[in-house]
C-alpha cells in the first residue's frame, strides 16, 4: 500500500472514531423518527428494504448508515446530529456480521446501553459475512439483540423477532404476471464485470439488480425459474411462488425461512431441475410486518 494509501485509510479511522465517540458522548433525544439504512441507487434491494417507503410513520428522510465515514464534515457532522436528535430504525439489509456496517452497528448497541431511554428499532437486518467457512454456519450476530427493545431479523434460525425484508410490502407484488420464459438469470450488479461468469449464461434472458423496481418484477414474473447471486432476487422470486436457484457470494441467503436450491454458477442450470415453487410467502411476509409495525410505532409512541 502506497503512503498515500495508508494515510488515507488512516485518516479515515480517525474520522470514524471522532464520528461514533461524538454520537456516544452527546446529549441524545427521541424527537423525530429516522430510517437508517445502506442508502443504495445502484442496488435496488438495498434501497427499498427500507421500512420508510411504505409507512407514513416514518416522517424524516432517511439517513445512510455509512455517512458516519464521509469525506465532507459537514455530512458526518449531519449524521451525528440526527442520530443522537431521533428515535432511530436500523434497516433492514444484511447490516449484520459485515465489515463494513460493523462500527455503525457497535455504535447503535452502544448507544442503547449508554442512554437506556434512547429509542432504537432493528427492522429486518440479517447477517452478510463473506467468509465462506461462515457460509450457512453462522451461530451469532457480531450484535447483542438482546440491547434492543424491538428488533427483528430476516434469519429464522437467528435470535430476534422473525422479520423478513418489509419490501415485500411494494405494490408492484400485486400485479400479474404471465409466463413467458422457463429460465431467467439475475446478475448481482458486481458480477456483471464478470465476463468469464455472463457469458456462461448468454443464451438465456438476463437481468441486473441495478436496475428499477419495476423491470426487475417484470422479469421474475415472466420467468419460471430464477437463477440468481442476488439477495433479493432469490426474496423477490420466492414471494411470487417461482423456482430459485441460488449461488451463493455471502451468508445472507441462508436463514430464510424457505430454502432454495444451492449450486455455483457451473451447475446452475442443471440443478435448475431440483428447484421448488412455495406459496403464500408473498402473504406471509406482508402479515409479519404488519404486525411488528404495530409493535414498532407502539414502542415509539405514534
Amino acid at each position: 500500500m502506497g503512503i498515500k494509501k495508508i494515510y488515507k485509510s488512516t485518516k479515515t479511522s480517525v474520522q470514524k472514531r471522532i464520528v461514533i465517540n461524538k454520537v456516544l458522548n452527546s446529549e441524545n433525544h427521541n424527537r423525530k423518527i429516522i430510517n437508517v439504512h445502506a442508502v443504495s441507487l445502484d442496488n435496488i434491494g438495498d434501497e427499498l428494504c427500507a421500512p420508510y417507503h411504505y409507512f407514513k410513520e416514518i416522517n424524516q428522510k432517511p439517513l445512510s448508515i455509512l455517512n458516519y465515514k464521509h469525506r465532507k464534515r459537514n455530512i458526518r457532522q449531519r449524521f451525528i446530529n440526527r442520530v443522537t436528535n431521533n428515535q432511530i430504525i436500523v434497516g433492514g439489509g444484511g447490516l449484520l456480521n459485515r465489515g463494513a456496517f460493523n462500527h455503525q452497528m457497535k455504535m447503535f448497541e452502544a448507544l442503547r446501553h449508554r442512554y437506556p431511554n434512547k429509542k432504537i428499532v432493528v427492522w429486518g437486518v440479517g447477517h452478510n459475512s463473506k467468509k465462506k467457512e461462515e457460509f450457512n454456519n453462522i451461530k451469532n450476530y457480531n450484535i447483542n439483540t438482546n440491547s434492543f427493545d424491538v428488533i427483528g431479523t430476516r434469519d429464522q434460525k437467528m435470535s430476534g423477532d422473525y422479520v423478513p425484508c418489509v419490501s415485500c410490502l411494494h405494490p408492484v407484488f400485486d400485479n400479474k404476471y404471465n409466463i413467458t420464459q422457463d429460465i431467467g438469470v439475475i446478475f448481482h450488479r458486481e458480477t456483471l464485470a464478470k465476463k468469464e461468469i455472463t457469458q456462461k449464461f448468454q443464451n438465456y434472458p438476463s437481468i441486473s439488480n441495478n436496475t428499477s423496481i419495476k423491470k426487475l418484477i417484470n422479469f421474475i414474473g415472466s420467468t419460471e425459474t430464477i437463477i440468481t447471486d442476488s439477495y433479493h432476487g432469490m426474496y423477490w422470486s420466492m414471494l411470487l411462488s417461482k423456482k430459485v436457484v441460488v449461488v451463493p457470494n455471502s451468508s445472507k441467503f441462508y436463514d430464510f425461512k424457505y430454502d432454495p436450491v444451492y449450486s455455483s454458477f457451473e451447475n446452475a442450470i442443471e440443478d435448475s431441475k431440483k428447484a421448488q415453487n412455495y406459496s403464500g410467502i408473498l402473504e406471509e411476509c406482508r402479515e409479519i410486518n404488519h404486525k411488528f409495525a404495530e409493535k414498532v410505532f407502539d414502542y415509539l409512541n405514534v
